[in-house]
C-alpha cells in the first residue's frame, strides 16, 4: 500500500518504469535504481526467476554499488543502507529501520503522520481509501476498509492522511 515506483512488462509493449513524482532525491534514486534491477533481470530470465528473489536481488546490490558511498549519502543513511542491501526486501518500507533514517530527509517528514502513531479504532485515508484501524499484528495494523468492510494488512510506519483519532 506504500508503493513509490513500479515496472511493468506486457508482451509485444516496451518495459516501463514508473516513479511517484513527489519522492524526495534520496527515495526517488533508490526507487529509481530497484525498478532498473527488475528491468535488468527481466531482459536476463524473463518471467522465469521470482520478482525479489536472488536475482533481483543481486542485480539490486550491483546496480546500486556504484552510489552506495558517502559522497552521494548522509553518514547515516549511508549505514543504514549498507545493512539493508546485505539482503534487500522487496520493499526499503519493510526494512523499519532504514525507512526511520529515509524519512528524516524527507521535506515533508515533519508533518507525516505514521499509521502507528494515531489510536486503534481511529478512522484514516490513504491511496484514496477510508480504513479504520485495528490490532497490531506483529509489523502491520489489520484494518478494515470502511467501503468494502474487507480487512487489509497495513504497514505500521506507513504515512497516511486525513486521521480523525479515536478517543477510546
Amino acid at each position: 500500500m506504500t508503493k513509490v515506483g513500479d515496472f511493468t512488462y506486457r508482451p509485444g509493449h516496451i518495459p516501463r518504469i514508473t516513479l511517484n513524482h513527489d519522492l524526495h532525491p534520496f527515495l526517488f534514486l533508490l526507487t529509481y535504481i530497484h525498478e532498473v534491477a527488475h528491468l535488468d533481470v527481466h531482459q536476463k530470465y524473463g518471467h522465469r526467476v521470482e520478482a525479489h528473489g536472488g536475482e533481483w536481488k543481486k542485480a539490486f546490490q550491483t546496480l546500486l554499488a556504484p552510489v552506495l558511498n558517502e559522497e552521494v549519502f548522509p553518514t547515516e543513511l549511508f549505514l543504514a543502507l549498507q545493512k539493508h542491501m546485505v539482503n534487500p526486501k522487496a520493499s526499503s518500507f519493510s526494512d523499519a529501520e532504514l525507512t526511520k533514517v529515509i524519512r528524516q530527509y524527507d521535506p515533508r517528514g515533519g508533518t507525516l503522520v505514521i499509521l502507528s502513531e494515531i489510536p486503534e479504532g481511529s478512522t484514516f485515508s490513504l491511496n484514496g481509501r477510508w480504513f479504520v484501524k485495528g490490532k497490531l499484528r506483529r509489523t502491520r495494523f489489520e484494518c478494515k476498509e470502511v467501503k468494502s468492510k474487507r480487512n487489509y494488512l497495513v504497514p505500521a510506519d506507513v504515512p497516511i492522511q486525513n486521521a480523525q483519532l479515536s478517543l477510546l
